[in-house]
């Protein structure tokens, strides 16, 4: 069998795991995996771009344009094997580096003044199905919008990952994934079966190693710390491979969930007609509502939603929630969740729609554009506490402030997700009920930072001052998401807890996590402000 990449690229998905059978580490310059098969076009890359060169400016920047980096060089890779010569050279001339695949990271992982060579891997987008090995196949630098549509157009079938489409797989998967659909199927890392990363040994010599979930794999420690460990903390993943556990079947049709139409309601309220009462009950009923049904095996966790309560500039607030058509009783199941959100909160939303869109319609789906930004994170294992509100409401009304894109999102969690121990995986939080996202929002000039930055700053600080500043796990809180990296949270004016920004991450896996790195990164060349330490 033989697939394209979106570049036109022909790869042997029936070679794709030669000599890549679990557990097998492959020294030196390697074969690129997945591409050893006969091409119709040379190879992609690879391609070393240097100050100068008018790629260079456009290739040094992420998605959060608050941090520009000014590295030696930028190479732009297409293969595992052109990965193991990037890193050996850099590892040689003493440069650090980082790897950066679709460059949405919240923090400047990748643009610190230290980091002198940067692995760009966004042109390896392939996605296609190993009948080798059983499973889905995908390369690090292929959007989620794309995997989406290749695997939904080709089998039918889907990833429970982020509803942001221009979110790179690369670093999405290891911080453990999550979206809508993860109430009912899980954790995106719940459905992956192996990795293929390029690591750096003791000598500083690099090579390519598989990991599998399998149990007798000697490599299983770096397969596990994948599952929630955070990008950039053990090597650089040149591949992906993903099937549902338990899963016997050779159909491609059947290894992964299958997903269709989605039935969706959406309800908007002016600012100018809220109260405090109104958002009061409107927020303690959404949040109680999803404390009371997301046990694992509830029917109501085949219901997705969110509630985004936007700055007081932004004019509205929203909530949306849906369910797979195909679910039985699925519009019954919606229409009990609005009257349960919206019971006694008294103010008539200015919208209410109801419709049925294809998976693939553009309004499943979200862009976030790229600009200068400051986020935050935190899980709740039960609803917010009245005190708590209050603070969100005085932050989200306070006039003084003008930010339409700033806001605090509130999604719904649980179900699936806590069904798999908390240690099963590195993705820790499997007793949480929700997720909540702070931002301010992009904003685009650099004088803008310091309100926005004190605006998002200040909210979470006073709505965790019991516990220090941030969401220390408690009967409350959960925690923090490693995808959403803060490094506010390592900072002591911020942070006055005394709990290690670790443990909001990954609480009791820390030690686990340190471990792995000894093995698979000893000279701790994979590193960034928030990357698992080597054990003291």
């Amino acid at each position: 069998m033989t697939v394209y990449n979106r570049r036109g690229f022909l790869a042997g998905a029936a070679a794709a795991g030669a000599g890549l059978a679990s557990g097998v580490a492959l020294g030196g310059t390697p074969a690129s995996a997945g591409t050893t098969g006969t091409r119709c076009v040379p190879e992609f890359g690879p391609f070393v771009v240097r100050p100068g060169d008018p790629r260079f400016d456009s290739l040094r920047s992420g998605h959060n344009m608050r941090f520009t980096g000014a590295p030696d060089q930028v190479t732009v890779v297409g293969s595992a094997e052109q990965v193991v010569d990037a890193v050996g050279a850099a590892v040689a001339a003493g440069k650090r580096l980082v790897a950066r695949s679709g460059g949405h990271c919240m923090e400047d992982f990748t643009t610190t003044s230290d980091v002198k060579a940067v692995v760009d891997l966004s042109q390896m987008t392939a996605v296609y199905h190993d009948a080798r090995r059983g499973a889905f196949a995908v390369e690090p630098g292929a959007l989620v919008g794309e995997v989406a549509e290749t695997l939904f157009k080709g089998w039918g079938v889907m990833i429970p990952f982020t509803g942001c489409a221009t979110v790179g797989i690369g670093g999405h998967i290891p911080g453990g994934g999550y979206g809508f659909f993860s109430r009912k199927h899980g954790l995106s890392v719940d459905h992956l079966n192996a990795v293929e990363v390029v690591t750096v040994d003791a000598t500083g010599r690099p090579r390519v190693v598989v990991a599998t979930d399998s149990p007798s794999d000697p490599n299983r420690d770096l397969f596990w710390a994948h599952t929630g460990g955070g990008a950039g903390n053990f090597g650089i993943v040149t591949r992906y491979w993903f099937r549902t556990p338990g899963v016997t079947s050779t159909d491609p049709t059947r290894l992964l969930p299958r997903t269709g139409n989605q039935r969706a309601r959406l309800l908007m309220w002016s600012w100018d007609a809220m109260t405090e009462q109104a958002f009061t009950t409107l927020v303690g009923n959404y949040c109680t509502w999803y404390q009371n049904n997301s046990a694992p095996g509830s029917p109501a966790v085949n219901l997705w939603g969110t509630l985004t309560t936007n700055h007081r500039s932004a004019g509205t607030l929203m909530l949306l929630a849906g369910v797979d058509e195909s679910v039985p009783g699925g519009q019954a199941m919606l229409d009990a969740h609005f009257a349960a959100v919206t019971s006694g909160v008294g103010v008539e939303p200015m919208v209410d729609v109801q419709e049925t869109t294809p998976w693939l319609d553009p309004r499943n789906w979200v862009s976030d554009p790229a600009g200068r930004q400051k986020n935050k994170t935190a899980d709740l294992r039960r609803s917010y506490t009245a005190a708590q509100i209050a603070t969100l409401w005085r932050h989200l009304s306070d006039d003084s402030y003008y930010n339409p894109n700033a806001l605090v999102n509130i999604t719904g969690f649980g179900g699936r997700i806590n069904s798999v121990a908390s240690g099963a995986t590195a993705a820790v939080h499997r007793d949480s009920v929700l997720r909540v996202y702070f931002t301010a929002g992009g904003w685009s000039s650099e004088y803008e930072d310091e309100t926005n930055m004190a605006w998002v700053r200040n909210l979470y600080r006073e709505l965790y001052q019991d516990t220090g500043g941030v969401p220390v796990p408690n009967a409350v809180n959960g925690g923090a998401f490693i995808n959403y990296p803060d490094r506010d949270l390592a900072d002591p004016a911020w942070n006055t807890s005394g709990t290690p920004w670790h443990t909001l991450y990954y609480r009791d896996n820390y030690p686990r996590l340190q471990r792995i790195k000894k093995r698979y990164d000893p000279r701790d060349v994979f590193r960034h402000g928030l990357s698992i330490g080597l054990p003291s």
